[in-house]
């Protein structure tokens, strides 16, 4: 491509050549296409709501050999079922099956999973309407269903 236009009357094809120059970039186009709400379980939600399927124990990528403690869930929004770590020494002893728990995003680099466990984008936040934080710190305890 040549020079930018200039001088008095250039404005129509600087804005052109600009909005031209925008599906370059990556990021415009996931926003403008709305390609992450598409493809996201959440639908672009920041937290979401759902019922525990079942525990499940995922072995770290390479070099770390540890089991990472996880839950299935089956978002009540859309039915989908996504795998959630559970963050903090123990935290699995508190989450049972059926129990409600909402998630949100782990906070990897692109909204992709973070450190060394594969495949999982989302952390669990809270269980049963009560701080899974809070539970583990023993500032609260487990509500009786």
């Amino acid at each position: 491509m040549g020079k930018k236009s200039r001088g008095l009357n250039a404005g129509k094809k600087l804005k052109e050549r600009r909005n031209k120059s925008r599906w370059a970039n990556k990021w415009f186009v996931r926003r403008v296409r709305r390609l992450k709400e598409k493809s996201d379980p959440l639908e672009g939600a920041s937290q979401a709501k759902g019922i525990v399927l079942e525990k499940v124990q995922l072995e770290a990528k390479q070099p770390n050999s540890a089991m990472r403690k996880c839950v299935r869930i089956q978002l009540t929004k859309n039915g989908k079922q996504v795998t959630a770590f559970c963050p903090g020494d123990g935290a699995t002893k508190l989450i049972d099956e059926h129990d409600e728990v909402i998630v949100e995003c782990i906070g990897g680099a692109m909204g992709k999973s973070k450190g060394d466990i594969p495949g999982v984008r989302w952390q669990v936040i809270k269980v049963n309407d009560q701080s899974l934080d809070a539970l583990l710190k023993g500032r609260i305890e487990k509500a009786r269903k």
